[in-house]
């Protein structure tokens, strides 16, 4: 029986030949990342255990992204100690304010993340990077501590679930719709704890971008990484961004999966998942009449060049609703100056949109873009649980930047062909 990308991944960094489902494995890891609000608990365990260094200063990665720019003492706090265990450690990849991005849309820019490559992050969306062919996934501050001192993890191999994507896409449709369809579909516990590995067709004309829109939202269906083949896409992407080698991993054709999910995208429509969970997914011409206070568009969902121009596309030559908050958040410094290059910011401003510096801002209530209650916002962020982005008695939609964009201009949500 042969393995799935996933399974040759963990294999290769255990040192073995072959592992299987179900089975317990420590591995090595190629990075290990943390961010302002989970490192500081890790940084604790880390000076506990009386490491004298960290396992290799080019492989831990500091992302300071949650409360950035510092929204008040506690979180300028929690960022400082990030700062001085980065100096004191000389970590090469860290990353300061008017140089830090959201995290997980910086490491691919960056080239810090790679095809192969096994990757552990204090942040549940660190499945992202299993857009670029790599396991990638998340895990507590404490356990992250722990390959910070030994370079190491331990895994209990995941089962895989096949999704073969084939069809043509209709007209607004994204990678954002397909993750949300399927998330619909399977609920958010259908992958728990399995790797969700997208193949088929319909990949083929998918952008890098709505890749790493599905595979960041892996999590959101319980699975433990989203996998992507790595194709011509995928290569075009990292060019450029790296000189280091990288291992290209394909399943097997005999590879075992626990089950085979097979999706026709022509049957998919633009889709918003309705509150409080994103398994609420319905067609955005099934949402009915639902007025909105605040739009956002970005997040390491959606914060892409790709997401700037598709919204931009919607707002240019109109206006935000007056009773609407239109915030929009380039994902990192190069998208925001590439939007600037391309006239992308001004649209936005003319419309009567915000523009943020980078940061995750709003998407888990943290600042940027707090709901009071009884507001509704519609978001191209990836969750909407109670209270996610701001009060109990508030209510996120989710949807793609091209819904979030028009639903803005109309002061509820509307599908783009009405704006």
């Amino acid at each position: 029986m042969g393995m799935t990308i996933g399974e040759k991944i963990l294999a290769v960094h255990a040192g073995k030949d072959k592992v299987s489902p179900g089975e317990f494995i420590e591995a090595k890891v190629d990075i290990a990342l943390a961010n302002d609000i989970t490192a500081p608990l890790a940084i604790k365990e880390f000076e506990a255990s009386g490491a004298k260094k960290v396992f290799d200063k080019e492989k831990v990665v500091l992302v300071p992204d949650h409360f950035v720019p510092n929204k008040d003492i506690k979180s300028a706090i929690q960022s400082k100690m990030l700062r001085d265990f980065a100096e004191k450690y000389n970590i090469r990849n860290y990353f300061e304010v008017g140089e830090m991005g959201v995290e997980h849309a910086l490491l691919p820019e960056k080239g810090i993340v790679l095809p192969g490559y096994l990757v552990v992050g204090a942040d549940s969306h660190t499945c992202t990077y299993g857009a670029l062919g790599a396991f990638s996934t998340g895990m507590g501050s404490t356990d992250l501590a722990y390959a910070w001192v030994t370079g190491k993890a331990w895994f209990k191999v995941p089962e895989t679930i096949k999704f073969v994507l084939t069809g043509k896409r209709n007209k607004w449709v994204y990678g954002k719709d397909l993750i949300l369809y399927i998330i619909g579909k399977i609920s958010v516990s259908g992958a728990l704890y399995k790797v969700m590995e997208f193949t088929g067709s319909a990949i083929k004309d998918l952008s890098i971008f709505s890749r790493l829109t599905m595979s960041n939202m892996a999590i959101e269906a319980g699975g433990k990484a989203g996998i992507f083949h790595v194709d011509e896409v995928t290569k075009e992407y990292l060019k450029g961004r790296t000189d280091k080698k990288y291992q290209i991993f394909e399943s097997d054709k005999d590879a075992n999966y626990s089950e085979v999910i097979e999706i026709d995208v022509e049957d998919i429509q633009p889709q918003v998942a309705k509150p409080h969970l994103p398994e609420n997914s319905v067609n955005v011409s099934d949402v009915g009449y639902v007025p909105i206070d605040q739009s956002v568009i970005g997040s390491c969902t959606n914060g892409w060049i790709e997401d700037m121009r598709i919204a931009a596309g919607i707002l240019k030559g109109k206006k935000v609703h007056k009773k609407v908050r239109a915030i929009i958040i380039p994902a990192t410094p190069e998208i925001y100056k590439q939007a600037l290059k391309e006239g992308l910011i001004e649209i936005f401003m003319n419309a009567g949109a915000a523009v943020s510096t980078p940061t995750c801002g709003p998407c888990l209530g943290g600042h940027m873009g707090i709901l009071a209650p009884g507001e509704k916002a519609i978001s191209t962020t990836n969750r909407n649980f109670i209270g996610r982005m701001g009060h109990t008695e508030s209510e996120v939609y989710l949807s793609n930047p091209a819904i979030a964009a028009a639903s803005a201009i109309a002061g509820k949500i509307v599908s783009p062909e009405e704006v």
